[in-house]
């Protein structure tokens, strides 16, 4: 009989909302999110229903904004600032799954998720500060998280997230990171959170001219060793930033969790194949996907399939001199795609593999967030 392991277990048969709830609920031991409340939450919404999505999350966004703002006029600043926190993801997931981008509701969740988290850094001691990052003529939104654990000059980590998550969700990096006397830097580019929502910057494939502003403005950071920065990237971020590290030579390590070297080419076949059912007969995850995939990369849905070519590392794999590293999991929906990336790289290079064994072996980790980080940053402490 075939041995059952955790990934069998779905919250829902459309596999984003499953992921999503997999990945908050791997928040919780940060104090982002709470077991009772996601699955409150998850109880009441109606599968492939946007409107129930974003009204569901940020219901509940709202009950903790206001205990929280109940809680700070009381001076009890332990409760406001964990409410305040909480508040602040679900706002940001009620963005996640709701495909209207003009609709008011979408930059309200943005603004309330930025406006809750900052309360919760201002009440809390948390070693965390908003930033904003001169890129071209705009920014990029971010925060800088100096390690109270951290020498003079300490090393820095910056972090690039997905497609789908902010970079505030990158929580399990960066906190593991703070503990151990490590710097870091996480930021939401183009077609990413904040960057997208509110600065209308979609993605685009030439990462490098994204991560040399990025690089430039951290090294104004106080506390920052110049010869010890590195970079991860984790989902989609772990494509985007090799092509970053292949022109950017101040980086002294790149980690990609999980890495992959033709993404675009992937994507745009599952694309033309749902351009080819009509669109009667598309499930609804069909159709947000199009819409989604167009949006983030600003383009038409006639367009984004020949859009997403682009998104192909092939031709710089041989420019990347850094050392890399490249998680993987068993359970990766696209597994196998890490390997052929780690194997096609001339670098100094390790390879990570999550197996069931761990318990870590899904996607970038998800559900078992405390084992990735520790299993990381044995590897960064001796390589960074």
């Amino acid at each position: 009989m075939k041995t059952k392991h955790w990934t069998d277990i779905k919250f829902s048969k459309d596999i984003l909302t499953d992921a999503l709830t997999k990945h908050i609920l791997g928040l919780t031991q940060y104090g982002m999110a709470d077991f009772a409340e996601v699955m409150e939450v998850i109880s009441q919404v109606k599968k492939g229903d946007e409107e129930s999505w974003i009204n569901t999350w940020s219901s509940m966004a709202q009950k903790l904004k206001s205990r929280a703002e109940l809680a700070e006029k009381k001076s009890q600043k332990v409760t406001a600032s964990t409410a305040y926190l909480r508040a602040s993801t679900y706002f940001r997931v009620a963005t996640m799954y709701f495909g209207k981008i003009d609709d008011p509701r979408m930059k309200n969740c943005t603004i309330e998720s930025h406006n809750c988290y900052e309360k919760y850094l201002g009440l809390s001691e948390y070693p965390g500060k908003y930033v904003e990052i001169p890129y071209e003529n705009t920014y990029l939104p971010g925060h800088y998280y100096h390690s109270p654990f951290a020498k003079e000059k300490a090393p820095l980590l910056i972090i690039t997230p997905g497609r789908d998550t902010w970079a505030e969700d990158t929580r399990w990096v960066y906190d593991g990171a703070i503990k151990r006397g490590i710097n870091c830097l996480i930021y939401d580019g183009p077609g990413q959170g904040f960057a997208l929502r509110l600065g209308g910057l979609p993605f685009r494939p030439d990462w490098e001219n994204v991560m040399k502003p990025v690089v430039d403005f951290a090294l104004t950071l106080p506390g920052v060793d110049r010869n010890r920065i590195g970079l991860m990237g984790l989902s989609f971020g772990g494509f985007l930033i090799p092509r970053a590290v292949a022109f950017e030579k101040r980086v002294k390590l790149c980690i990609v969790d999980p890495g992959n070297i033709n993404w675009g080419g992937a994507f745009a076949e599952r694309l033309q194949v749902i351009k080819r059912t009509p669109k009667f007969l598309r499930p609804s995850f069909m159709n947000f996907m199009l819409q989604d995939y167009a949006w983030k990369q600003g383009v038409s849905e006639d367009e984004v399939i020949e859009e997403l070519k682009k998104y192909d590392n092939t031709s710089i794999l041989d420019k990347i001199t850094c050392r890399m590293l490249v998680m993987d999991g068993t359970k990766e929906p696209m597994f196998g795609e890490a390997k052929k990336f780690y194997d096609a790289l001339k670098c100094p290079k390790d390879y990570m593999l999550f197996d069931e064994d761990t318990t870590a072996q899904a996607h970038c980790q998800m559900g078992s967030y405390a084992t990735g980080t520790e299993y990381l940053f044995d590897w960064i402490s001796d390589n960074l």
